[in-house]
């Protein structure tokens, strides 16, 4: 039921969607141009980030459209490189009222992405679903109109302009991985040793031929367990 809770919820997770969703504009733009350069209009490409709200994933699903894979191969290697998002919801799930609607949580589940979920599961107490609602009320809507336009300029803008504009994402994630960790050593100590651990799975011989989206989940179960278990957090502190 839509409350005044319910709206200060919503209009908050708006106000944190926000710049989330202009960078995804400026994210998108570079993956519509991508699109385009396989032969994607402007109407599909749209169509595509409105149902995966993935950029690795599109990015995926675009090149093996170039490369003329079959459905199977392109269904498999989504579904590889956005295994991850099963975890980061089944996380937000733990912190849902446990009265809250399938329909609600299906919702949820559709618009979760990398920095959707980090402002959730940042949020102290139980998760209000419509503050999730706000976040994707204004971000997803850009993810969208951001590939149609690049895919529209795909033949005008030089390519190094075009890869620039990829670090955004980048910068918007670690804006909101690195706030959290103040002021809490274990938090620290986490982030510190996934970027190492991440870099050097990336660059091992024998890690560095795993799928970028394999890589993630390995690292976030493993690291995610073992801090879990050395370092629980008690009922007062989650209260």
């Amino acid at each position: 039921m839509y409350n005044e809770e319910n709206r200060k919820a919503f209009i908050e997770g708006l106000h944190n969607g926000i710049p989330i969703g202009l960078g995804y504009l400026a994210v998108a733009f570079s993956l519509g141009i991508m699109a385009r350069s396989v032969n994607i209009t402007p109407i599909q490409s749209m169509l595509a980030s409105c149902f995966c709200l993935a950029s690795a994933g599109e990015f995926a699903g675009f090149t093996l459209i170039g490369a003329q894979a079959s459905l199977w191969e392109m269904a498999f290697a989504t579904f590889i490189i956005n295994l991850r998002y099963l975890l980061m919801s089944t996380a937000l799930s733990q912190r849902l009222d446990p009265q809250t609607s399938i329909a609600q949580r299906i919702l949820v589940g559709y618009g979760v992405t990398d920095e959707i979920f980090g402002i959730s599961i940042a949020r102290k107490g139980t998760l209000n679903p419509y503050f999730s609602y706000g976040a994707m009320a204004f971000a997803i809507p850009m993810w969208t109109i951001g590939t149609g336009i690049g895919c529209f300029a795909g033949d005008i803008m030089p390519a190094r302009i075009v890869s620039a504009l990829s670090v955004a994402l980048f910068g918007m994630f670690i804006a909101i991985v690195i706030p959290p960790t103040k002021g809490n050593k274990v938090m620290t100590g986490v982030v510190g040793i996934s970027f190492a651990a991440s870099f050097a799975m990336a660059t091992l011989p024998f890690t560095a031929a795993i799928s970028g989206g394999t890589r993630i989940l390995i690292l976030t179960v493993v690291i995610s367990a073992i801090a879990a278990f050395l370092f629980p957090i008690n009922k007062d502190e989650q209260q």
